[in-house]
């Protein structure tokens, strides 16, 4: 998470907890979806570091815009990452295994 947020977005992410894991099933393709949520800390950003070719811009956006968006959103696991955040959930990053 730390590279993809840097390709994405140009920021440096130091993560803190994992806030969930979360699969969807796409109801017209059948692809299942995985996504790991994270929250943590952005601490550097490089104004002129360019995105990864599929990332139009990357926005910071209030909970209530993101929730306005829903149907722009990649999935419908977007906002409900941002809900589990909002509602205190957070695990210890040891959780996960190497």
């Amino acid at each position: 998470m730390i590279r993809e947020t840097q390709e994405e977005t140009a920021w440096q992410f130091t993560p803190e907890h994992l806030v969930g894991i979360y699969r969807w099933i796409h109801p017209l393709k059948g692809d299942t979806y995985i996504r790991y949520c994270f929250s943590g800390q952005a601490t550097q950003h490089d104004p002129t570091q360019a995105l990864d070719d599929d990332i139009h811009q990357a926005l910071w956006l209030t909970y209530e815009q993101i929730e306005a968006r829903y149907t722009d959103l990649r999935s419908p696991l977007v906002l409900e990452c941002f809900q589990d955040y909002m509602a205190g959930h957070r695990y210890p990053l040891d959780i996960l295994h190497n």
